[in-house]
């Protein structure tokens, strides 16, 4: 199919992408990478009036550290997160997971902002944004202000940016030492639609005992499901073959909400939820203490 007919405009400047914006509100959606909306605009799942094309304005194209955080631009190319050497001594559970995002060739169009403001609960990107606690910056011709990872996602498809922003940075905290990270997918084949998928990480202290947890799933519900009571279930304990099976029962039974799909039921993908979790609290718990 084609989709439907829309205008296309391209703006060289932020504040004139930000003016398109304001002006026509829903009736225009920003195109990035198009690795989503191109599709769907073909299907005509989604019918934009208008197309805001944003892949000229470079000053939304960085990796670089502020502070105490790792600050991506909403245009960085997800190829390029496998490249930057940044990327792997600042946050090694994002390095270790954008290779598992669809194909290279996807991901040398699709972008960090792209990914993370459509807002796919069976994409790779939210779930590490969710993991890491790390927030987004959205502006508009009135401002731009901050929102935090678990305040951004809503449900399907759906975030808390208004119709006249645009998600235009990300930032990631650096974690405490003693930290872990893992991450663990299943797929029927490399690239494709994770059946499930997990997130960890995980702090011990000088006993070996965990100080802060967080378990944050993927396809396990209509958005990126962050385990709290799982997560919290670990705190004060050390990371026992015991206390780990307890975490992945508890999430995989009470806290995730997989709805199924083509290549697996919900039953399975709570049985994949509770296996992937184990292994990915005893991976990020070795490397709590490497």
């Amino acid at each position: 199919m084609k989709p439907s007919p829309f205008t296309y405009h391209a703006p060289e400047t932020l504040k004139a992408a930000l003016a398109l914006k304001a002006e026509y509100g829903d009736e225009a959606k920003f195109l990035a990478g198009g690795q989503s909306l191109i599709p769907a605009m073909n299907f005509r799942a989604t019918q934009p009036e208008r197309l805001i094309d944003v892949n000229g304005l470079r000053e939304l194209d960085f990796v670089k550290t502020e502070g105490a955080e790792l600050r991506l631009g909403a245009l960085t190319r997800v190829r390029r997160l496998e490249r930057e050497r940044l990327i792997k001594q600042w946050s090694p559970l994002l390095a270790e997971t954008v290779p598992h995002i669809a194909h290279p060739q996807i991901r040398n169009r699709g972008t960090v902002g792209g990914s993370l403001a459509h807002a796919d609960p069976a994409a790779e990107l939210p779930v590490i944004l969710l993991a890491l606690n790390g927030r987004v910056r959205a502006q508009s011709t009135s401002g731009s202000r901050w929102l935090n990872a678990d305040e951004f996602f809503i449900t399907l498809f759906t975030t808390t940016l208004q119709a006249d922003e645009m998600l235009v940075e990300v930032a990631l905290p650096q974690l405490p030492a003693r930290t872990g990270t893992a991450f663990l997918e299943v797929a029927r084949r490399h690239g494709d639609y994770a059946m499930m998928g997990v997130a960890a990480v995980v702090t011990l202290n000088e006993s070996g005992v965990c100080t802060s947890a967080r378990l944050v799933y993927l396809n396990a519900g209509d958005k990126p499901m962050y385990a709290a009571q799982a997560s919290a279930a670990l705190n004060g304990h050390a990371l026992t073959e015991a206390s780990i099976a307890e975490a992945a029962s508890l999430a995989s039974s009470q806290e995730i909400e997989p709805m199924g799909n083509l290549h697996a039921s919900p039953a399975f993908q709570r049985h994949l939820a509770a296996v992937l979790t184990k292994r990915a609290l005893r991976l990020a718990a070795e490397r709590a203490v490497a």
